[in-house]
């Protein structure tokens, strides 16, 4: 397992005093070769995390997509802490470069912790962890300006990520399935289940 020097166990201890003692859940994928190495390659100087932000506006959801995502699909924006930053300060900047809005962070959700490992080779694998927030939208217009990642911002309700699941666990890509079930669990914690 690596050390994550971004985000430390003192940090994730602060965001629970502040914002509730959030579920844990641990998941493992099967990956393919190439999706571990575009995993590692994300993990510069150690970085084995994201923040993933459920942003509230009214009764529907900020979504994202990413240019190489399947027409329709769009999922709830994240990022990493860069060295140094707190978890408020990377939340705030990441939310400002993904969405173009301004956030109040409500609570601590979910911990996850997401093993990705070849199918054939089970010890080439990768340890990944996500910390989700429920959020507040407070201002902004969607002006985003991270457009190298990003291609898309728009609203949704909860429902359509029904849709949205469907089209990441029909995709080859492991952290697409991930991102399938984190939601669930997200729905589940949050009351949005059938």
């Amino acid at each position: 397992f690596l050390i994550d020097m971004f985000v430390t166990d003192e940090m994730v201890a602060g965001m629970e005093r502040r914002y509730g003692i959030p579920s844990h859940r641990e998941f493992a994928f099967p990956a393919t070769d190439s999706e571990l190495r575009r995993i590692r390659s994300s993990q510069k100087d150690g970085r084995n995390h994201d923040v993933t932000l459920y942003i509230e506006k009214g009764d529907k959801l900020v979504v994202i997509a990413k240019h190489p995502y399947p027409p329709g699909l769009f999922r709830a924006p994240s990022g990493g802490l860069h060295p140094g930053e707190s978890f408020v300060e990377g939340i705030n900047r990441e939310a400002h470069e993904e969405t173009g809005c301004e956030i109040e962070l409500e609570r601590f959700l979910l911990k996850t912790s997401v093993l990705f490992h070849a199918a054939e080779a089970p010890d080439n694998a990768v340890v990944w962890r996500s910390f989700v927030f429920l959020a507040k939208y407070s201002r902004g217009d969607f002006a985003y300006t991270d457009h190298h990642e990003i291609s898309a911002v728009r609203l949704a309700n909860w429902e359509e990520f029904d849709l949205f699941g469907q089209i990441m666990r029909q995709s080859e890509s492991a952290g697409l399935h991930y991102r399938a079930e984190m939601h669930d669990v997200v729905a589940q914690l949050c009351g949005r289940t059938q």
